[in-house]
């Protein structure tokens, strides 16, 4: 599955969970995954807590977060 295919995956909908980046229009948020994964949790466990995920989505969130911090610039301050 390509890149773009699985950011397509990434939905925002103002009407769910305030219009934060959630996966295929469900109520999981990219920023729940993010951070349980940071917190250790595996992917296995993330697929058994949350059913309706896919190991796509995972890996969709990840591209997600790959991009904005990709577009992101810090300038200096002097």
């Amino acid at each position: 599955m390509g890149k773009e295919s699985l950011l397509n995956r990434i939905t925002v909908n103002p009407e769910v969970m305030v219009g934060k980046p959630t996966i295929r229009g469900l109520r999981i948020t990219v920023e729940q995954i993010l951070k349980a994964l940071a917190g250790g949790v595996t992917n296995t466990e993330l697929l058994e807590d949350y059913p309706e995920l896919e190991r796509e989505d995972i890996q969709a969130v990840l591209i997600y977060a790959s991009e904005l911090v990709h577009e992101e610039q810090v300038f200096a301050v002097r």
